[in-house]
């Protein structure tokens, strides 16, 4: 850390996606933690010129705060690849797997990682038979979701069978590639992933009680809206379980240095399913992973260098 005290780092937030405010609040959060560690700190806007901006102000290092497209799905990364420029978090391919619901899937598949059951569906599908043929294959309700889309923007719980056309019409036109997921009914828990090779560890289970029907963008951000359990209600073998299931879908997508995998205990099975992995998680002050951290006895400043340490 000797050596990045005297190294210029930007903090990297904002950009194009729906998730742009809470990227802010995010990259804020982050640049005041720094600042306040006697770091040589910025904070700056995702723009076009990003490079020509980097190199101008002479940056060494980029803290990536971004969430969502153009930032968390590789995109900036491989920017970052091609100027040679070090930064935080997983690298071009892991970014672009996590990012794509349906790609990290078939990686779970692939791995053996419970994952609920699903169908794609993009703008050439025939969404009429379709959703006729989910109607006969999947039980009410389901889970409507966008394949890059992350704190829960687009997501659609369907609970009539009359309503799942047109959620499906009206999802696809607005994101174009599209999930149909089983609805599993358990206990909704997310676990941090932080450090690198052998220091790679998964955080306390943390327990999301929404009081809405979900966990949706409105509760993940707004204060009240969400109950958090540290740690979360499970037994020790299967809250044991959780923390082993994260930490392989962490490593089957290949992320590097942070993550949160959001995960929904089975009622019925007591099966850890794997919903998504976040390769950038938020750092506001509603955010899961600090609160995570923090019961773990790790400051929100600990967890910032922590993170600004997977540059390198």
């Amino acid at each position: 850390m000797k050596n990045i005290k005297n190294k210029k780092i930007a903090v990297l937030c904002g950009g194009r996606s729906g998730e742009r405010a809470v990227s802010l609040r995010s990259g804020k959060r982050v640049f005041e933690s720094l600042k306040k560690q006697k770091f040589d700190v910025i904070q700056l806007d995702l723009a076009d010129d990003l490079i020509t901006t980097l190199k101008k102000k002479k940056i060494d290092l980029v803290y990536i705060a971004l969430h969502g497209r153009f930032g968390e799905d590789g995109c900036v990364q491989g920017l970052l690849e091609i100027a040679q420029i070090p930064y935080t978090g997983s690298k071009v391919l892991a970014s672009a797997l996590a990012m794509n619901k349906l790609a990290a899937k078939r990686v779970f598949d692939a791995a053996g990682i419970p994952t609920p059951r699903y169908v794609p569906i993009d703008q050439g599908t025939d969404i009429k038979k379709t959703a006729e043929k989910i109607k006969r294959t999947f039980p009410f309700p389901l889970v409507v979701k966008p394949v890059s889309e992350g704190s829960s923007l687009g997501v659609s719980i369907i609970k009539k069978e009359d309503d799942l056309e047109r959620t499906l019409a009206k999802t696809v036109k607005e994101y174009k590639d599209v999930l149909v997921e089983e609805f599993i009914k358990g206990r909704e828990v997310t676990v941090g992933i932080i450090g690198q090779d052998d220091d790679l560890q998964a955080l306390p289970v943390l327990e999301l009680v929404p009081r809405k029907d979900f966990y949706d963008f409105e509760a993940k951000y707004t204060s009240g809206l969400t109950e958090f359990i540290l740690p979360a209600r499970l037994p020790k073998p299967l809250y044991e379980k959780v923390q082993a299931t994260a930490l392989a879908a962490h490593r089957s997508l290949g992320c590097y240095g942070v993550s949160r995998v959001d995960i929904i205990v089975s009622a019925a099975d007591h099966i850890p399913y794997v919903h998504e992995v976040n390769s950038i998680p938020g750092m506001t002050e509603h955010s899961d992973l600090p609160a995570e951290a923090a019961h773990a006895g790790i400051s929100f400043d600990e967890l910032v260098v922590k993170i600004l340490a997977s540059a390198y």
